[in-house]
């Protein structure tokens, strides 16, 4: 790495010479700028600062710019590896061979989806980079890959491309483009519901696909994608811990026990919650909607700043009044649990009106002031704003006295205390009941314990599943009635038969009851008749 010339715009002594000399005179013409510029650099090359016992003096030729030694340049490692950094003892033209001779054992040397699996492996990568290693070759529009097309790309791949995270982008993304979309994930989502053991009763509700997928989309770029860009560059890829539950969906078959991304126990809890708010089912709801969540425990005043676009990337969120299944996402597990970097900043970019970084005393009033109306309708006495904002400036201990920023709250580790206190009622009262010393405990345990969300989605999926078998049981109770009832229609009409044609033996009706957790009537006729 050679040093370059430090460019003539950036010299400091340069640029203020040609501003004393723009200074003086209305008009510089080309000439006289030129020779002044050929005179400034003559003097500046002719003189070199040393230094003396009484200061510094200009005296004698200055040193020549002497190329940098390639000593002196290699001495300075190349420490930014935007690609990840090169492995020494890589040997490409060996895993070459490895996937040539997986090849080799296909039908004219062509791949199909279905053979990817083992080439994937072969290519050291997890099982579920398949779909991504087979698009990439080409194999979305052809059907198969061809060994010559796929070994071109892998050979180009590994020649650029040096740790997981730059080459799972350089796979999924577009041509030209160093970031992942959040449609670039759609090809290799649809491959894990359609191929994973976990996911198999999927297969027959493929409604359900497009939801599940849209789900798991919204939580990676929720947790991978901090810097809200709605891009997912390989250096946030590498801090988070995606691909190692992509690699871990290979291993473990039961897709609930992956709670960061893939759980489905986590989509049906957030699909059912959703569903219950969109009364029209066109996957949309409004500020009514919303408001009746969790039976309207969040402020009237929160909603209007969700809908106001600051928390959504879609713009028809604000231009509408409609909230999509998508942002949803975002916003539920926002409100279960505040204690992660992304809920923080969710809900601070809703708090701070004026987009000005720092929470201002009229901000944290104008939606405290809607929870005081609030309590005094349950006919409880609220503290008032002076007291209130005396306990979270303890609580928080902002680095500027009165002015309380997305850092001090992200430092205060009980920014869920933080929050609820000013925009959601329910779990404000819930903290007030609470142990002070427990508080503490939650200090003290920060990060260690199963997450908030973790926590709320595993009590949810309980509530549905058990209010689902008790809807099963009533279904069922309710067909047996509608079959007795059948039963006893026709006893009606055989007895009405048996009366004209002269029967010989009369109707039988045998009652039977049964009673285990509800009561089911069986009846049992007979009927004997004669020739009319």
């Amino acid at each position: 790495m050679r040093m370059r010339e430090r460019s003539l715009r950036q010299d400091p002594d340069l640029r203020k010479e040609l501003a004393l000399l723009a200074r003086g005179c209305d008009f510089v013409l080309p000439s006289r700028f030129k020779k002044r510029l050929r005179a400034f650099q003559q003097g500046q090359a002719g003189v070199f600062v040393t230094v003396t016992s009484t200061g510094l003096s200009a005296s004698g030729p200055k040193p020549s710019n002497e190329p940098v030694s390639t000593a002196l340049s290699e001495s300075i490692p190349k420490f930014y590896f935007p690609q990840g950094r090169p492995q020494a003892n890589l040997n490409i033209d060996s895993l070459i061979s490895k996937i040539e001779k997986i090849f080799s054992q296909f039908p004219n040397e062509r791949a199909t989806i279905e053979d990817m699996g083992q080439v994937a492996k072969a290519c050291e990568c997890p099982l579920y980079w398949k779909v991504p290693l087979f698009n990439s070759a080409g194999g979305d529009r052809t059907g198969f890959v061809s060994v010559h097309k796929f070994v071109a790309m892998w050979r180009k791949t590994l020649q650029t491309c040096h740790d997981d995270a730059s080459k799972f982008v350089h796979l999924l993304a577009k041509p030209g483009c160093n970031y992942l979309e959040q449609d670039d994930f759609i090809p290799f989502l649809q491959d894990v519901v359609n191929s994973h053991a976990g996911l198999a009763f999927l297969k027959e509700a493929p409604d359900f696909h497009s939801r599940y997928i849209t789900t798991v989309i919204q939580r990676i770029f929720y947790n991978v994608n901090r810097s809200w860009t709605g891009k997912i560059t390989c250096s946030e890829l590498r801090k988070s811990n995606f691909l190692q539950n992509v690699a871990l969906l290979e291993q473990e078959e039961d897709v609930n026990q992956l709670t960061d991304f893939f759980s489905y126990e986590h989509f049906y809890v957030i699909y059912c919650k959703f569903w219950e708010l969109d009364t029209d089912h066109d996957l949309y709801i409004d500020q009514k909607d919303l408001a009746r969540h969790n039976d309207q425990a969040i402020s009237h005043r929160m909603i209007e700043r969700i809908f106001s676009g600051t928390v959504t990337r879609d713009r028809r969120v604000y231009k509408e009044g409609r909230l999509s299944y998508a942002d949803f996402v975002w916003f539920l597990i926002s409100e279960e649990d505040k204690k992660t970097d992304t809920s923080i900043e969710y809900w601070f970019r809703c708090m701070d009106m004026d987009g000005d970084g720092v929470l201002s005393m009229y901000e944290l009033e104008y939606f405290y002031d809607e929870q005081c109306q609030k309590l005094e309708a349950m006919a409880i006495e609220p503290l008032s704003f002076e007291d209130c904002l005396c306990q979270m400036l303890d609580l928080v201990k902002p680095e500027v006295e009165g002015k309380i920023t997305l850092r001090d709250i992200k430092k205060c580790k009980l920014s869920h205390i933080f929050f609820d206190t000013f925009f959601n009622i329910e779990k404000y009262l819930e903290h007030e009941q609470k142990d002070p010393f427990s508080l503490i405990r939650e200090m003290e345990t920060y990060g260690q314990e199963v997450s908030d969300w973790e926590k709320y989605a595993a009590e949810e999926y309980d509530i549905l599943v058990a209010e689902e078998a008790a809807n099963d049981q009533c279904n069922d109770e309710q067909d047996w009635m509608n079959l007795c009832l059948q039963y006893f229609n026709a006893a009606l009409l055989s007895e009405q038969c048996g009366t004209k044609c002269s029967y010989t033996n009369s109707i039988r009706c045998i009652l039977v009851f049964i009673s285990t957790d509800f009561i089911l009537l069986h009846l049992f006729f007979f009927c004997q008749c004669c020739t009319c």
